[in-house]
């Protein structure tokens, strides 16, 4: 029998649930300021347009600066206790922001809540990367990553309650407690490796181990982190996704103000428009991730969603302010397509590094992301500010996703092709970037 056939499917029952929620709390913690800002904050303390813009940018400039020791310390000592301090720490500064009313102590809790949760994306990737294997990893990454809109899509509904039933305030303090208790969650279910894995047989774990081993023997040998971050699909990898988060994140930290500026609807039926962006997100996501690892195209998965995306925005800019409804549809066309293929970019990487440094490139790209996030937080939050309008900043996204497109099509990646025969698996591989 194929030793892919024999890797227990248990893995994807015990771990993916934890791992999809687990950042699904990252990112509701991350993402509800929009709520605030939209829902009486801004005039509570008295926040200027700048200073709004920068309070959701800080966050991202924060994410910036621990990427890679976070991918480090996950591969050579424990992604498991990294993530629970992580936890911890971020449930508390994220119900701060309810208490806070000197807007100098908020931006620094806003950097703070970015440095802690800087660490989370790649010691989860670096966590997948330990049990799961090529032909899986798209999929892996996407459950890791659709916890980003599933969470954005009831975030949203369940957002526009707490804050008409407790204020912006208690909107705050409540969202950041269940992180807290489920850091305990977390460290009692989780193990780093199979091998610590007891509802595994040894057989079992050692099918994963060596599965595994296979994949890392057959990859070129890169010495040290500076060797992998100056590769060339690394350096153009970085650049792509700079691009992307641009237009993600400007996206997602405005779109309930965007909303409820254009529509007039209540703070409920601004949750309630945010969330259907976020459920054809979802369904892309699955949907493109099966793909990606049934054909080995990484590659084409990304840019084509992208470009989607990028026409969608500039069909809303087209549009201006004279049909709010046919706009709208074409923002959840965006932001459906966007969120596309993140788990086909993120298997990237790890099919071109070998383990000692693929974690670490890993988060080389996510931290130039958490520097795109920056931009287009504070940018899109700017122009809408000084323009009264978004239609320059569906623009100004529109463009940034055309950069992002261009970068993904000259990145060399590896095509791999798997094909299905009776009981058995053949993988072929080409292509791949000499680093």
């Amino acid at each position: 029998m194929n030793s892919q056939k024999a890797l227990p499917t248990s893995r994807w029952a015990r771990l993916i649930p934890i791992v999809f929620i687990t950042y699904s709390l990252a990112y509701l913690d991350r993402s509800n300021y929009g709520f605030g800002a939209a829902s009486g904050m801004k005039q509570a303390l008295h926040i200027t347009g700048a200073s709004s813009a920068m309070l959701g940018a800080l966050f991202f400039l924060g994410y910036f600066f621990f990427q890679v020791p976070g991918a480090h310390y996950a591969e050579k000592y424990s992604a498991k206790k990294l993530i629970f301090w992580a936890l911890i720490i971020w449930g508390v500064l994220a119900s701060v922001q309810g208490i806070i009313t000197n807007i100098p102590l908020l931006f620094i809790d806003r950097f703070l809540l970015g440095v802690v949760e800087s660490v989370v994306m790649p010691a989860m990737l670096v966590f997948i990367s330990h049990w799961f294997v090529k032909q899986e990893r798209s999929r892996a990454n996407t459950f890791l990553i659709l916890g980003n809109p599933v969470t954005v899509l009831w975030m949203s509904v369940i957002s526009g309650y707490l804050v008409q039933w407790f204020h912006w305030q208690g909107m705050f303090v409540i969202e950041g407690v269940p992180s807290i208790i489920w850091a305990f969650v977390w460290l009692a279910i989780v193990r780093d490796r199979p091998k610590e894995a007891k509802w595994l047989s040894p057989a079992e774990q050692l099918a994963v181990e060596e599965s595994l081993q296979r994949e890392q023997d057959v990859l070129k040998e890169v010495k040290n982190y500076r060797a992998a971050f100056r590769s060339k699909p690394v350096v153009l990898l970085s650049l792509q996704y700079f691009f992307w988060s641009i237009g993600v994140y400007g996206f997602v930290l405005w779109l309930p103000s965007i909303i409820q500026s254009a529509s007039k609807v209540g703070i409920v039926g601004t949750g309630w428009l945010t969330a259907i962006p976020y459920l054809l997100a979802a369904v892309l996501m699955i949907l493109s991730s099966y793909f990606s690892d049934r054909t080995g195209n990484r590659k084409a998965y990304v840019w084509a969603s992208l470009l989607v995306g990028a026409v969608a925005f500039y069909g809303s800019y087209l549009l201006g302010d004279s049909n709010f409804w046919l706009s709208f549809v074409l923002l959840v066309i965006a932001g459906g397509a966007m969120y596309a293929p993140y788990g086909s970019f993120f298997a990237i990487v790890p099919e071109l590094l070998p383990r000692n440094v693929a974690g670490a490139a890993m988060a080389l790209v996510n931290g130039m992301g958490a520097l795109g996030s920056f931009v287009g937080s504070y940018v899109v939050g700017y122009l809408n500010s000084a323009t009264g309008n978004p239609n320059t900043s569906y623009a100004f996204m529109a463009i940034s996703l055309v950069l992002s497109v261009v970068f993904t099509l000259v990145v060399r990646t590896q095509h791999t092709s798997t094909t299905k025969q009776k009981g058995t698996a053949q993988d072929t591989s080409t292509g791949r970037e000499s680093i």
